[in-house]
């Protein structure tokens, strides 16, 4: 039967999408000849852990950027991609952003995103495409920074100088629906409804050589399978059932609800197909990480070091051995 190839990233990484090829390490991998690559800017979760910024995934196409959610430490991330050969990730270059959902973890760097980017170099407003309360929450932050952005643009602000795009401090912020929901000469972009604890969308990335996935948070739904369908990859979060029956029981029922574990990702993948299956948004507890105290009564059991790999599990074993 087709063989899955898995990546499990913690990290900043990169995939550069010529012949797939199984990714272990947690580093930038040199550019292919494709002209689609996605970066891993951050596989984060809530828990804050040094190691791994929050949410954040690029999809670069030649020499344009598109971003999928914006979690901590997004644009500090996008810097290093920069820095790294990924030229396109530069915070001043990042134009077009989507958003599966509101939660903070995939959120909290969108004022970075908006004012770093602008002050990094962007010519021109913000367009930023996700699910209801966006528009919202686009101009509470917009409002939020009206001291700075008044100084900053003012006669005697930075922003005023010759060459400088004063007015692209400002955010179109699209509210979507499920469908088609951006498109210009380098990708098409269709989002796809998914079940997660609020409105919340996967997408679908169709470039000129690859077609890419991401489902941000969510419990298995069909909508995946059939917008992946043998896709060149698949980016999807998973919960390890290694570690879940650990968590306090208010955790559990949430995971059981809105997201995917493990075994229900191998079930999924069997369907779906993708010629590359990568694994993010996976809790774990590293020494050193400061836990809420909900958590303590379980410590000593969830404690990890980075080489334990939860994902080692039968249902893992099964995606690779039998799909």
């Amino acid at each position: 039967m087709k063989f899955v190839r898995i990546v499990i990233l913690i990290g900043l990484a990169s995939l550069a999408l010529g012949p797939l090829a199984h990714r272990g390490k947690c580093q930038i991998q040199k550019a292919s000849a494709a002209r689609t690559k996605a970066v891993l800017l951050g596989t984060g979760t809530p828990v804050p852990d040094p190691d791994r910024s929050g949410p954040s995934t690029a999809i670069v196409v030649d020499d344009r950027a598109y971003l999928i959610d914006f979690g901590p430490g997004v644009v500090r991330r996008a810097e290093a991609a920069a820095l790294r050969g990924v030229t396109a990730a530069r915070p001043g270059n990042l134009t077009v952003a989507f958003v599966t959902h509101l939660h903070s973890d995939h959120t909290a760097g969108y004022s970075d995103l908006i004012f770093t980017g602008w002050t990094s170099g962007r010519t021109a407003p913000l367009e930023v495409y996700g699910p209801s309360g966006l528009q919202s929450m686009s101009e509470h932050i917009l409002q939020a920074y009206r001291v700075d952005i008044e100084t900053r643009t003012n006669p005697n602000g930075p922003m005023r100088d010759a060459g400088r795009f004063p007015d692209a401090w400002k955010v179109n912020a699209h509210e979507i629906k499920a469908g088609v929901v951006y498109k210009d000469d380098k990708i098409t972009v269709t989002a796809f409804a998914t079940k997660h604890a609020m409105e919340s969308y996967g997408y679908r990335f169709d470039t000129p050589d690859r077609r890419i996935v991401i489902s941000g948070d969510t419990n298995p739904v069909d909508e995946i399978v059939k917008a992946c369908d043998g896709c060149d990859v698949l980016i999807h979060e998973a919960q390890s059932v290694e570690l879940l029956p650990k968590l306090p029981a208010s955790i559990q029922s949430f995971v059981a609800k809105y997201h995917t574990t493990t075994e229900q990702l191998a079930e999924l993948a069997r369907k779906a197909k993708p010629k590359l299956l990568v694994i993010y948004h996976a809790i774990s507890f590293p020494p050193g990480i400061a836990l809420p105290d909900s958590y303590r009564p379980a410590l000593p059991r969830m404690r990890c070091t980075r080489r334990q790999e939860f994902f080692r599990t039968r249902s893992a074993r099964d995606i690779r051995e039998n799909s």
